[in-house]
C-alpha cells in the first residue's frame, strides 16, 4: 500500500533544523576533543621536560627488576646497550642475582618510599649511588612496578671524606709537634749522659770485676739502642702528619711497611696471642709517591686488620712486583666481612665498629689516597676465615702529580 501523505514544508525545515543541531553538536564535540589533545600534548611536553630535567639515573622496573623503561641520563651512564629487558642487576652488578642492599623489593612489600646508598663499578672506577625506591602499584597492570632514582654522590662523599680527614690530620700534626719535642729533649739527655757513660767505662775495666764491667757496658749499650729506637719512632709519627709535599718523591714500599709495624709494635704488645709476620720482596723497584700517605693506608689496613682479629689469631704483611706495580698485601685471619659489606667497605662514614671505635672515614681515605697515586684498592674475605687487603701502585711517575 503506497503512503499518498504528502511532505509538508513544515516537516522539510524540522529534518533540516535537526541536521543543524547535529552538525553543531559534531562541531562542539571536536573543539572539545582537540582541546583536550592539546591539553594532554601540553601535559605530555611538560612532563617530558621535567624528566629531562631530572639528572638523576631513572629506571622503572618489574616485581622481578626487569628494566621497563630509562631515561637519558641511564643511557649516557651506559652508552650503546639497549637496557629494556634486561635486570637491574645485570647491568650494575654484572651478577645473575639481586643486589642484597636493593630497596626496589622493600619498597614493593612494604607500599612505601625506601632509601639506600651502595658502590657500583661503572666505568672502571667505584662510584656511589644514593638510591630512591617508589612502588607503582596499578590495579590495571598484570604486575606491580617500582620507580628507582639512582643519584651520583661520590664527588660529595670524596670531598666529605678529604674535609674530615684533613681536620684529622691537622689536629695530628699538631699532637705529634708537642709530642716530639716533648720526648726529644729528654731523649737527647738520656742518650748524652749514656754516651759519656760509655767513654768512662774504660776506667773501670781494672777497677770492678769482669761480670759487673760486661753488665755495665751491656746496659749502656742498651740505653743508646732503646733511644735510638725512640727518636726513629717519634721521626716516623711525624711523617704520618707532615704536610703534603709539592710533588711525589721516591718512595721504597719495604720501608713504609717496616716503619708502620714499628708505629704500631705498642698495639701488637696488647694482644700477647698475635702472630705478626713480614714477607717483604728484597729486590722491589721505588716507586713515585707521597711517603706520608702510603704510610697512612698501611696503618689504616694493619690497624682493622688488628680489630678483626681480636685476641688470638695471624697477621701477615707482604710485598711482591704484580701486573708492572708493587703491591703491598695486608691478610688477617679474622672474623671476615659479609658479603652484603664488601661493596658499602670504602664507602665514607661506613663502618661496622660500635659507637666510639670509628666514624668510618678509615678505607675510604685509604682508596682515594691509592686512586690518587694511580693505583688499586681491592679485598677478598671469607666471612670466619679471614680478609686480605691488596694495595697496587704503579711504578711509573704516575697518578695525581704524575
Amino acid at each position: 500500500m503506497v503512503s499518498t501523505a504528502k511532505t509538508t514544508l513544515e516537516d522539510l525545515m524540522g529534518i533540516e533544523h535537526s541536521k543543524l543541531n547535529f552538525f553543531q553538536e559534531l562541531r562542539q564535540s571536536i573543539e572539545k576533543l582537540t582541546a583536550s589533545h592539546r591539553e594532554s600534548e601540553d601535559q605530555r611536553l611538560e612532563i617530558a621536560a621535567i624528566l629531562e630535567g631530572i639528572t638523576d639515573v631513572m629506571m622503572v622496573l618489574s616485581e622481578n627488576l626487569e628494566i621497563i623503561s630509562v631515561n637519558h641520563v641511564f643511557l649516557e651512564l651506559f652508552p650503546g646497550i639497549n637496557p629494556i629487558g634486561r635486570y637491574c642487576y645485570e647491568v650494575f652488578r654484572h651478577t645473575n642475582y639481586p643486589c642484597h642492599e636493593c630497596p626496589a623489593f622493600r619498597s614493593l612489600s612494604t607500599d612505601t618510599v625506601c632509601r639506600e646508598t651502595a658502590i657500583f663499578r661503572i666505568g672502571g672506577r667505584n662510584r656511589q649511588f644514593q638510591m630512591v625506591a617508589a612502588p607503582l602499584k596499578n590495579p590495571h597492570l598484570p604486575q606491580h612496578r617500582v620507580l628507582i632514582f639512582k643519584r651520583d654522590v661520590t664527588m660529595e662523599k670524596e670531598y666529605q671524606a678529604k674535609f674530615y680527614q684533613a681536620e684529622k690530620m691537622a689536629t695530628t700534626g699538631m699532637l705529634a709537634a708537642g709530642v716530639a719535642h716533648e720526648v726529644n729533649n729528654p731523649l737527647a739527655a738520656v742518650a748524652g749522659f749514656a754516651e759519656g757513660l760509655k767513654r768512662r767505662l774504660p776506667r773501670l775495666e781494672n777497677v770492678v770485676d769482669d761480670e759487673l764491667y760486661e753488665d755495665f757496658k751491656e746496659y749502656t749499650d742498651t740505653i743508646l739502642k732503646e733511644c735510638s729506637r725512640c727518636q726513629k719512632i717519634v721521626q716516623t709519627l711525624l711523617t704520618f702528619s707532615r704536610p703534603m709535599v709539592a710533588d711525589f718523591t721516591q718512595v721504597s714500599v719495604n720501608r713504609v711497611v717496616k716503619d708502620t709495624i714499628r708505629i704500631l709494635q705498642h698495639h701488637f704488645k696488647n694482644h700477647p696471642k698475635l702472630k705478626v709476620s713480614m714477607s717483604l720482596a728484597e729486590t722491589l723497584p721505588m716507586i713515585y709517591g707521597d711517603e706520608a700517605q702510603l704510610k697512612q693506608v698501611a696503618l689504616n689496613l694493619l690497624t682493622n686488620a688488628v680489630d678483626a682479629i681480636g685476641e688470638e689469631g695471624e697477621l701477615c704483611v707482604s710485598t711482591c712486583l704484580h701486573e708492572g706495580g708493587v703491591r703491598m698485601a695486608v691478610s688477617d685471619t679474622g672474623c671476615g666481612i659479609p658479603e652484603k659489606n664488601l661493596d658499602k667497605l670504602f664507602e665514607p662514614f661506613f663502618t661496622t665498629k660500635p659507637v666510639g671505635k670509628g666514624i668510618g672515614i678509615g678505607l675510604a681515605t685509604c682508596y682515594h689516597i691509592v686512586q690518587d697515586h694511580g693505583g688499586e684498592i681491592t679485598v677478598n674475605s671469607e666471612l670466619g676465615t679471614g680478609t686480605c687487603f691488596s694495595v697496587t701502585l704503579p711504578i711509573g711517575k704516575r697518578g695525581r702529580h704524575g
